[in-house]
């Protein structure tokens, strides 16, 4: 019955809402899809959108910004921050915006994607901290989200033993106060499907109030926090890119000290921080956090609490999730002290990790060289510099009593129109640390050796050409993978641009690796496993109301000698955006065709505002989904999103305590939005 009333209203309605761009603009969008397909399915960029919606509302003033602030832009790359700052230390403010253009490494392209979020005027009344300007001035912004599958999962029957305690929905709250950049105040509450809601309403809470530009203290942060600094590999929390179709996004941009507003439950601190400016340059971030984490913990032979993993997906909806919930305690206290100057900045990382109860080696031989014990000290040093036209870069850290992890880079502007990227990495299998988000080919940057080399090419305002490969080896064992190992991907793109409102996409990525093979044999021996991807996809916009988007996806996946497995994705995205509109929307209608779980598809959807939709397509079916955004009033704002999953020759769905009985899967989404 529900499903039928949904189905009505969105096509009563005709169409549906881009809601990832409240002023009706594509821009977000198109920065969104760019480097949403290089991050696992399951990872939330919140803290990217709002970021980007934010600068919409109140763009960056290019002549009072700072290289702080210039890194949250995801597509400038450092040496374009560093050449900006060289700019302007030579010649003195813009005048223009198109002056960019000048600046060695700032292409037209580029320049356009700042364009929305940039000016060059000034708004001196939040520079200025009074509790009347702070009342007068300041904005808030509240939001209520509500979500659930519509069909019933296996977790939620009755089932004995483990099934899912709490109900199918998921609600989110969020409040947010901002006084320009100096002050901010967050408060972030959810609730997961599976989770309780009665007693305590929401399974997660968090929140922080955060200050900045106070004479020395440049930011001061209580409550809940992220720490990015120098390449990931000891400190790194929240948010973080690794390789993808713009080669200079394998240089990280550390954020430093920065509030978190994310519903990720792990990925951050829980207490106090702030970066002060000792001296000329010198800055320290002294930081201290204190949370209890989800671990699976079991006796060992004297009767104390062991554990091998701390639990990372946040969930608690079964006994036995409940049960492991918070069981961990986690101390974190240390600093780092950095040093920049013009073109040079150097830094220095020291901190120490408790937990409550031990760790012990796990079972399986890969993880012979996991951490062991109830606390961990790691140290590191980092470095960038430019020289003219070369951004170099790289770090270098050590887990006391264990292994290392270090990776050297550059990036080199070689003419106005051709940029390259050069890293090396080298990881040891018994390098230690719980904040490390390295660039690596694994989830984590450990037990790697790798070279990656790329490419940008913009040879006009038409065309852009990247290019990148990269070879990994693994010198010890992996799951699944019973022996040391090496790979390689590689990828090629060329983008089309004939004028503004067509554009077409080319793209080829293959990736090989090694894998236990699947044969039944005394002894396992590897596999290689080849990946293929290619892609074609075209976006034209009609009018000031109508856009379009095509996509043509072909998978191709082979391991050892078997028969090799294609799959492919055809979809159609309509956009209808009319200006000074109530309602606005889009829709996508999709059918895919992939043999196996091996030869599935990645694609970006459109979600609600803030929320993140990145859809694997498995099997052989149709997929369509369709949003709405209402502006009820100046200030009010309602989001709406249906989502089907329809499969051909197929009695379930899912697995395990998601499996639901039939071929469909779909969800409903509403959200609220209040600013005042």
């Amino acid at each position: 019955m529900r499903f039928k009333f949904f189905t009505t209203f969105f096509v009563m309605i005709g169409f549906i809402a881009n809601a990832q761009t409240p002023e009706q603009q594509l821009e977000i969008k198109d920065i969104l899809e760019s480097v949403a397909e290089n991050l696992p399915d399951d990872y939330d960029i919140t803290e990217l959108i709002d970021i980007l919606v934010r600068y919409k509302k109140h763009p960056v003033n290019l002549n009072k910004t700072t290289p702080e602030e210039l890194k949250t832009f995801i597509f400038l790359s450092p040496l374009q921050i560093s050449n900006f700052f060289t700019r302007i230390k030579e010649s003195g403010n813009i005048a223009d915006v198109l002056e960019l253009q000048s600046i060695d490494g700032f292409d037209m392209k580029t320049v356009q994607s700042l364009l929305p979020f940039v000016t060059l005027n000034g708004n001196t009344e939040y520079e200025k901290l009074t509790w009347r300007n702070m009342l007068n001035l300041g904005e808030n912004d509240l939001m209520l989200r509500f979500a659930q599958t519509l069909q019933k999962q296996k977790g939620f029957t009755d089932l004995p033993g483990n099934r899912y305690l709490g109900s199918p929905e998921r609600f989110q709250t969020r409040y947010r106060y901002l006084y320009g950049s100096i002050v901010s105040a967050a408060i972030t509450l959810d609730k997961d499907a599976g989770e309780k809601f009665i007693g305590k309403p929401f399974d997660f809470y968090s929140g922080n109030i955060a200050i900045s530009k106070l004479g020395k203290i440049k930011k001061l942060v209580v409550g809940d926090y992220t720490m990015q600094f120098g390449q990931g590999l000891t400190l790194w929390s929240g948010f973080s890119f690794g390789k993808g179709p713009d080669v200079t996004s394998v240089a990280k941009k550390d954020l430093g000290l920065r509030p978190y507003n994310s519903t990720n439950e792990y990925s951050f601190f829980r207490g106090a921080s702030a970066t002060i400016n000792l001296y000329n340059g010198f800055d320290f971030t002294p930081f201290v956090s204190f949370r209890n984490l989800d671990a699976s913990q079991s006796l060992d032979i004297e009767g104390n609490l062991v554990q091998s993993t701390i639990n990372q997906t946040g969930l608690h909806r079964t006994p036995a999730e409940i049960k492991n919930k918070n069981s961990l305690s986690q101390q974190v206290y240390g600093g780092v002290l950095q040093y920049a100057k013009n073109e040079f900045a150097v830094g220095g990382i020291a901190y120490h990790s408790k937990y409550g109860n031990r760790f012990i080696t796990q079972s399986a031989l890969y993880d012979r060289f996991s951490f062991t014990g109830n606390s961990l000290t790691n140290l590191d040093l980092y470095y960038n510099y430019t020289f003219r036209n070369i951004y170099f870069y790289g770090e270098g850290g050590k887990s006391l009593a264990s292994g290392s992890a270090y990776l050297s880079g550059l990036l080199i502007s070689l003419s106005p129109t051709v940029s390259a990227a050069v890293t090396y990495r080298n990881y040891a299998k018994n390098y230690h640390n719980f904040f490390n988000q390295g660039v690596s080919e694994s989830s984590e940057a450990i037990n790697e050796k790798g070279l990656y080399a790329g490419l940008n090419i913009i040879p006009n305002k038409r065309w852009a050409f990247s290019f990148y490969g990269d070879y990994f080896r693994f010198p010890w064992l992996k799951f699944r993978v019973d022996a040391p190992s090496a790979g390689y991907e590689i990828l090629s793109q060329a983008i089309y641009t004939p004028n503004k409102i067509f554009k077409i996409l080319l793209r080829f990525k293959t990736e090989n690796k090694q894998q236990n093979t699947d044969l039944d044999v005394p002894i396992n021996f590897l596999d290689n496993v080849k990946r293929e991807g290619y892609r074609i996809e075209s976006n034209w916009q009609a009018n000031q109301r109508w856009r379009f988007q095509n996509r043509v996806e072909i998978s191709q996946y082979k391991k050892g000698e078997a028969k090799a497995e294609f799959g492919y994705l055809v979809y159609q995205d309509v956009d209808y955006s009319p200006l000074f509109s109530k309602i606005t929307g889009n829709i996508r209608v999709a059918y895919f065709n992939t043999p196996s779980y091996n030869s599935r598809i990645y694609a970006y959807e459109d979600d609600v505002l803030y929320s993140f939709a990145f859809g694997m397509y498995s099997g052989k079916g149709f997929r369509t989904y369709l949003n709405l955004k209402y502006n009820l009033a100046k200030k009010l704002n309602l989001w709406a999103r249906y989502a089907l999953f329809y499969y051909r020759n197929v009695e379930t769905v899912g697995t395990y305590l998601d499996e639901i009985e039939g071929n469909k899967k779909s969800e409903i989404k509403l959200q609220l939005r209040y600013q005042f």
